[in-house]
């Protein structure tokens, strides 16, 4: 930590650990899960109860937030890639190794499980029948290695047309949104999901090849003020949801087909970030603050992969004392949320002492070049 080099910006580093705490968090706390009537576990969020949560979800809503990091890291790797004239190729096998390791260990854990348990007499229902949450990971990790595959085009039309690259997506987006919202055309909602990650992954290249941290804070504020002025356009004159997040009872979710919002919000957030990044910046010199921050980073993979195999061990041992799941928001269940932090992360704690060391294979680097991030 201490041998940490004046050039890299440790806000990077901040937002990601911040991403993975808040994932982490929501779903262990802000789920209200519960068994339905034929035995399956779900996890709607309390939002709807909660007068003016919808706006918190302009904050926590942190999934636009990961590609924003992923797009500042990725264009790092690239430069540097570029610099030592490395074929891209290794670029993108190294990329995806740190990603598909850990995630093939992850999977493979859990196929042996349920094996093992389709082997035993009795019936068998397999997790993702009974409780899809577990799989919660996968849709990240799958869209994020799509957009690593395509770093060495993303990454040479933003060095030549930065914003006029970033300006075609939106309004790409613009376009698909009126098709599928407004026409009814499925595909043209599919495709305007893809296009809003990846805008969310070019503003990624944007903040580090612009420095936006570092810009007068005059034009910082623009881009939170131009995100924010999207979000209440989107929000209140087009019929957008309000919530960055589902909400039981809602017809359509910004997230769950992803739309125009997020591409908001991902503007918004990171005009968010730029404010304070001064201020953030000068913080986690301390080294009280960045050490915390440098031991989160080791482990980031792992925790986002098992944080829900460390709910559901909490959730079996609950139920197995004879415990029931509340199924509303209850003052019950708020006085209960304590208990769906700290037990979780006990177990998540000996999950990362078994696993983080696959991380960290995964993340050694294969040429002395490769150190740096």
């Amino acid at each position: 930590m201490s041998a940490t080099p004046e050039s890299r910006d440790r806000v990077v580093d901040a937002a990601r650990a911040l991403s993975i705490v808040v994932v982490t968090v929501w779903h262990w706390t802000l789920s209200v899960t519960h068994r339905t009537a034929d035995g399956n576990l779900v996890m709607p969020n309390p939002i709807d109860v909660v007068p003016g949560g919808w706006l918190a979800t302009w904050v926590l809503q942190i999934m636009p937030v990961f590609f924003l990091v992923g797009g500042y890291a990725n264009m790092a790797g690239w430069q540097r890639t570029r610099a030592n004239k490395d074929p891209a190729g290794r670029f993108v096998i190294d990329r995806l190794r740190r990603l598909s390791v850990p995630t093939a260990v992850w999977a493979g854990v859990w196929l042996a499980g349920e094996l093992i348990a389709a082997t035993l007499p009795g019936p068998h229902r397999w997790m993702w029948q009974w409780f899809p949450g577990y799989l919660t990971p996968l849709w990240f990790l799958g869209v994020y290695s799509l957009l690593i595959l395509a770093v060495p085009v993303t990454a040479t039309l933003h060095v030549r047309h930065g914003t006029g690259t970033l300006a075609a997506l939106a309004g790409f987006i613009a376009v698909g949104s009126m098709l599928g919202r407004g026409v009814g055309l499925d595909w043209a909602v599919w495709v305007t999901v893809a296009l809003v990650w990846l805008f969310c992954h070019q503003l990624g290249y944007a903040w580090r090849t612009w420095q936006l941290g570092r810009r007068p804070p005059a034009q910082r504020l623009a881009i939170t003020g131009t995100g924010l002025l999207a979000l209440v356009v989107l929000t209140v004159f087009a019929g957008y949801p309000r919530s960055m997040v589902g909400e039981v009872g809602d017809v359509e979710s910004n997230i769950f087909p992803t739309n125009a919002a997020i591409a908001a919000l991902a503007v918004f957030q990171l005009g968010l970030v730029a404010l304070i990044t001064p201020t953030a910046a000068r913080l986690l010199r301390r080294p009280g603050v960045w050490k915390p921050v440098v031991a989160l980073n080791v482990v980031a993979i792992t925790v986002f992969l098992w944080h829900m195999t460390a709910y559901l061990i909490v959730l079996w041992a609950y139920e197995g004392l004879g415990h029931t799941l509340l199924a509303e928001p209850s003052a019950h269940w708020w006085a209960q949320r304590w208990f769906w932090l700290l037990a979780p992360t006990a177990v998540l704690i000996v999950l990362i002492a078994v696993f983080a060391r696959v991380e960290a294979m995964a993340r050694r680097p294969r040429r002395r070049a490769d150190q740096a991030r």
